[in-house]
């Protein structure tokens, strides 16, 4: 006698949006890719006093006699230097891994820092209207009327070198492209009814700012963070290029980039090539990220 009994039927996931998120990212390979090898950075720049052969910011660590070494050459001190050292017989390659954790921690916190005070000014403008947001975005149009690299070198040039001060600039050039983005959301979402009920409701103007408000005007700020957060970083090391960003005693990819330039032309391109491409890596990966991210959070731009 057969067995008739039928087999219990597979309950389907509920298509909730953050796994439709997950899926529609996950299905562009390039943007996975990018975000691998960002994560990846990352945990290379968490974890670098255990992965790098050497401390580049520990004097007892260096020998001078071993500056300039070229890539897989042994040091005095019995380490491989795979990517070669600098002048000051810094080891490339632990370098390039502490200057991913200066360059990341800037980047990000100056990002992050922005996102908030850019947020809470294009929010308050939105819903406040008026002369409030006449106000904020007269201001928003000075900051962005003046270039980014140029506002940020006068910042520098007053307040003096170190990560904190490069934060401070990189927040005061970057929160008005947050300021303008949320504004904008903000104001559509504003005439929605559920706007209307928490005003009737009399709920306090902060509790509909960020409860109500602000959780509908995330996906263009996640995809302006995640753009800003590249370009954050290039700035970063741009003004430590020129000499006004981190000090030496914690330098970034900038800074190791500006160390050896001038040994370029004598046959030493490994003290700026290789932090030049570790710094390339990082913004194109972050790159990757955002145009997707760009895709999957506005439906018009979908093919």
């Amino acid at each position: 006698m057969s067995d008739t009994t039928a087999p219990a039927p597979v309950e389907a996931k509920e298509e909730t949006p953050f796994r439709r998120f997950v899926s529609e990212f996950a299905a562009n390979k390039v943007a996975v890719g990018g975000l691998l090898v960002f994560v990846t950075i990352a945990l290379l720049a968490i974890f670098a006093p255990w992965i790098a052969p050497q401390n580049p910011y520990d004097l007892a660590q260096l020998d001078i006699m071993d500056g300039r070494l070229p890539p897989g050459e042994v040091g005095g001190t019995g380490i491989t230097h795979w990517l070669g050292t600098d002048d000051q017989g810094r080891d490339m390659l632990s370098g390039i891994i502490y200057g991913l954790r200066i360059s990341l921690i800037v980047g990000i916190g100056s990002a992050i820092i922005a996102c908030l005070v850019g947020a809470s000014l294009g929010l308050l403008a939105a819903y406040a209207g008026g002369r409030t947001d006449s106000f904020i975005m007269r201001l928003v149009d000075l900051q962005l009327s003046f270039p980014t690299i140029l506002a940020a070198l006068m910042i520098l040039a007053f307040l003096g070198k170190g990560v904190l001060n490069v934060v401070i600039a990189l927040v005061i050039v970057e929160w008005a492209y947050y300021a303008r983005t949320v504004r904008g959301s903000a104001l559509v979402e504003r005439r929605r009814e559920y706007i209307e009920a928490a005003q009737c409701l009399v709920l306090p103007t902060r509790r509909i700012l960020f409860r109500h408000l602000f959780p509908n005007c995330l996906p263009p700020l996640i995809v302006i963070g995640t753009i800003q957060i590249a370009r954050a970083i290039a700035l970063e090391a741009t003004l430590s290029f020129l000499g006004l960003g981190v000090p030496i005693t914690e330098p970034s990819l900038g800074l190791l980039i500006a160390n050896g330039f001038e040994y370029m032309l004598s046959g030493n391109y490994w003290i700026s090539f290789y932090p030049g491409i570790a710094l390339l890596i990082t913004i194109v990966s972050i790159n990757l990220m955002g145009d997707h991210l760009r895709d999957v959070l506005n439906p018009r731009l979908k093919k």
